[in-house]
């Protein structure tokens, strides 16, 4: 897939998302999830000092406290994000298109990579594995690559 998003440009995709309506930080992480069929999944750690960005320049405004927070385009955002156009239109391109060839992989496929995501962060935050832990896990892995390669 190579990079999805250059250096430093989420910021455009995140504005460009709240342009449409206010959001939350949660809504758009699952948006540009949803854009690439899964393909990247921004994490709060990349969201959320972007979105801070975004309100520092006066590009955004926040309604609401905590988890209800909303995050609004200002009209200094909508001039920043047409200044942009160019940039956000390349972006939005390589979205549809990285989102078009994931819509292709089946969804049992899918559903099995996410799971092994998702096993791999959950085994992760619990710690660093120790050695044979690691090495077990890596076997695991390897074990389903060479399968994946036969089929």
């Amino acid at each position: 897939m190579g990079r999805l998003f250059g250096h430093g440009d989420l910021h455009l995709i995140i504005l460009r998302l709240i342009t449409e309506r206010p959001r939350s930080g949660y809504d758009l992480m699952k948006s540009i999830e949803d854009s690439v069929a899964g393909a990247y999944s921004p994490s709060p750690g990349t969201i959320y000092p972007a979105l801070a960005l975004l309100e520092d320049r006066g590009f955004v405004e926040v309604n609401g406290e905590g988890r209800a927070k909303l995050y609004s385009a200002t009209d200094a955002g909508r001039s920043y994000l047409g200044d942009n156009r160019d940039v956000v239109e390349a972006m939005l391109a390589r979205i549809a298109e990285v989102g078009a060839s994931r819509a292709a992989v089946p969804a049992p496929v899918v559903r099995a990579m996410e799971n092994l995501k998702l096993a791999l962060q959950l085994r992760m935050e619990r710690g660093a594995p120790s050695e044979e832990a690691a090495r077990a896990i890596a076997a695991a892995i390897d074990r389903a690559v060479t399968e994946i390669e036969r089929s």
